[in-house]
């Protein structure tokens, strides 16, 4: 049995964290990235990108273990600390977003086929395909929609 897990909206106070969990997940699941494009995306990440989605985090020890990024009906960006990896983070979050917020749609990095076996899991399927991410930089991006 997995873990229950509190889930509070995030602030503008937990952006250091968000950022900081962020770069962790990203550089353990991302080979992919070049440096210089995870710097880029890190700066957009802080500057834009946060600011534009409903934030929730998962806290463990007074420290966000997890978060998730929704707009609309779409999950936006959901992220784990490795050392949460496979703790069932990732999944309240997913839940949480499909239960609560309604949320129907997500879209993965072609490349990251963990992330992509995980929303698969959780009831995505795969319903279209980017040739390149939403900056035109060459990372595929998958769009999934719940299954009905």
């Amino acid at each position: 049995m997995m873990a229950t897990y509190n889930i509070e909206p995030a602030s503008v106070n937990d952006y250091d964290q968000i950022i900081n969990v962020w770069e962790a997940s990203v550089r353990a699941t991302h080979e992919f990235l070049s440096e210089s494009d995870l710097l880029l995306y890190k700066e957009l990440l802080s500057t834009k990108y946060l600011a534009m989605v409903k934030l929730y985090c998962i806290k463990t020890d007074g420290q966000i273990a997890a978060f998730a990024g929704v707009a609309g009906n779409s999950i936006e960006m959901l992220f784990a600390h490795p050392s949460h990896f496979g703790k069932g983070v990732g999944r309240s979050l997913t839940e949480f977003a499909i239960r609560e917020l309604g949320c129907r749609a997500v879209d993965v990095n072609e490349q990251n086929r963990i992330a992509l076996l995980f929303y698969i899991k959780m009831g995505f399927d795969v319903t279209g395909r980017s040739e390149t991410d939403g900056l035109g930089k060459p990372y595929p991006i998958l769009h999934l929609q719940l299954a009905t």
